[in-house]
């Protein structure tokens, strides 16, 4: 299976394929960043990532493409844009045929580090040991865009046993009882909407 990693960004927004193998081991295949020119006009710029996205998932072809879910920001321009270059993503890989996935910073680096409010450098650290790398080299965002896809890529073995275990009834929360179990056990926060 191949994941693409996508850290959004419309000045810079990383990329990562890594490539899963059934027996578990995990290999980076590619990785850099896409750059726009700040002094250029924002419809420009959001026309440029779109086409260069299009480039890297026609030329890449991945199985999955995970992007990072924009969860909290301080700055609400940072955050605008972060939205808007997610959105792009997840767009061209609609328009792929992709399965998407969505993560926070925070269930990456749990996934990555075990630990939800690792740093940047930590993270750095277990993408390089975890994918027998030498190094990482690039800004952060070619470091958070491998840890997305080794994210989705060593978290898929439990996501289908919760799948494989679940009831086709559902539980108090609309989803399977055994999900329900599973998420208590592993510690996993649901999240309630209102109906």
């Amino acid at each position: 299976m191949f994941v693409l990693g996508i850290d959004p960004g419309l000045s810079r927004c990383g990329y990562g394929l890594v490539a899963g193998a059934r027996g578990g081991s995990l290999a980076a295949q590619a990785a850099g960043v896409i750059e726009t020119d700040p002094a250029r006009p924002l419809p420009e710029r959001l026309c440029t990532l779109h086409a260069e996205l299009r480039s890297l998932v026609a030329e890449t072809r991945p199985d999955v493409v995970v992007v990072e879910r924009v969860f909290f920001q301080v700055n609400a321009r940072t955050a605008m844009s972060v939205g808007q270059a997610s959105g792009l993503a997840l767009v061209v890989a609609s328009e792929a045929s992709c399965d998407v996935a969505q993560y926070t910073a925070n269930e990456v680096k749990q996934a990555v580090v075990g630990y939800g409010a690792a740093t940047k450098e930590q993270v750095k650290r277990m993408v390089v040991r975890i994918l027998g790398l030498a190094s990482v080299g690039g800004p952060p965002d070619v470091a958070d865009a491998l840890a997305l896809a080794v994210c989705h890529l060593t978290t898929v073995p439990l996501r289908q046993a919760i799948r494989a275990a679940s009831p086709s009834e559902p539980g108090p929360n609309g989803v399977g009882g055994a999900v329900e179990t599973v998420r208590a056990v592993a510690g996993i926060a649901t999240e309630r909407r209102a109906r």
